[in-house]
């Protein structure tokens, strides 16, 4: 059907042939002769849209691949942020929980760090990524520590 002018194709696993074998370059071929303008792309597998962004001619979105990043929801937090602080840059910004294994978390990081904010995250040591200071982020293990200032806490799943 169409959706603000633009014809749409939801296209699922269940109902593709991937189910019969279909490989993603199997399928990135089908979306190449279908001549797609952009594909909006949420995989299981991490890495599965940047395949397919080096396999098609339309443009590719990252609508969240397995445990390697979720930019959308990360631009929507973004946005979230700045419609209620005003601004990004200079804020500090707290993440606490499982930052090692959040995708949404670590698409959070590069975007808010991009955009000028200062990045804090929080939590054990077990669930802190490694070299994560190298992004130009602070890390805390202590809670009360680490949400003190802070403009804006992020909490994540346990």
């Amino acid at each position: 059907g169409k959706r603000l002018g633009a014809d749409v194709i939801n296209m699922s696993v269940a109902a593709s042939s991937v189910n019969k074998g279909e490989t993603l370059l199997d399928t990135a071929a089908t979306l190449n002769a279908m001549q797609c303008d952009l594909l909006v792309v949420r995989h299981a597998q991490s890495g599965a849209p940047n395949l397919l962004a080096q396999k098609v001619d339309a443009a590719v979105i990252n609508a969240g691949d397995g445990t390697h990043e979720h930019p959308t929801q990360a631009l929507l937090d973004a946005l979230t942020i700045r419609r209620h602080k005003g601004r990004l840059a200079g804020l500090v910004v707290a993440i606490c929980g499982d930052v090692a294994h959040s995708r949404v978390a670590r698409s959070n990081i590069h975007l808010l760090v991009t955009l000028g904010a200062r990045v804090r995250v929080v939590g054990p040591p077990t669930l802190i990524p490694a070299a994560v200071e190298g992004l130009g982020v602070a890390v805390f293990h202590d809670m009360k520590a680490g949400l003190a200032s802070a403009d804006v806490v992020m909490m994540l799943r346990l």
